[in-house]
């Protein structure tokens, strides 16, 4: 059965992109200096000052604030919420790359494998479009993985070729010229 190498691979890629989820939510709860919950509260102290000022008619303790008091409070504000930005881009470089990319070509690689159990044609066609989807699903999403979640860089380069995509793109083409050739609403022998 040429499929269940795909099914087999589409199954544990999906452990490991979707055990990023448990990750991202470490990421979330972290305490440290620049963490997302510290940069969260650093970002309510200084703009919920800037909302009490401009509510007060820019007053602080009965006293109208001159222009640099001002500037200063407004420049706090506006440090605070970038440095919450800066937080959460870390968790939204896993969650848009490799967690979500993985996900879906974990199940491609499944739904792939199913598929060409009930495809009738030569092994090696469907050798090769099997290993296309697992080749393709490792050089995009898998360096996706190395590149935002490890930092390894030579896996951009990896990236940065393209050929991941391309032989997933390839692969679809490939599946649907076979399935025209031989779909069979039954397993089909090998």
């Amino acid at each position: 059965m040429i499929g269940k190498k795909n099914i087999v691979f589409g199954f544990l890629f999906l452990v490991f992109t979707a055990g990023l989820g448990p990750y991202m939510v470490l990421m979330y709860e972290d305490q440290e200096p620049g963490s997302f919950i510290d940069s969260s509260a650093k970002k309510q102290q200084h703009v919920g000052r800037l909302q009490e000022l401009r509510t007060n008619d820019f007053e602080e303790d009965l006293e109208e604030l001159d222009a640099s008091a001002i500037a200063k409070a407004n420049t706090d504000g506006v440090l605070a919420i970038n440095q919450l930005n800066n937080a959460e881009f870390a968790i939204d470089f896993i969650k848009g790359g490799p967690h979500a990319h993985g996900n879906l070509e974990a199940l491609i690689n499944i739904v792939v494998g199913v598929v060409l159990c009930f495809i009738a044609v030569a092994p090696l066609l469907k050798n090769i479009v099997s290993w296309m989807f697992i080749i393709g699903t490792i050089m995009h999403s898998g360096m996706l993985y190395l590149q935002r979640v490890f930092e390894l860089s030579w896996a951009t380069t990896l990236l940065e070729t393209g050929i991941g995509p391309i032989l997933i793109l390839a692969g679809f083409l490939f599946m649907a010229i076979l399935a025209l050739m031989g779909f069979e609403n039954r397993f089909a022998d090998e």
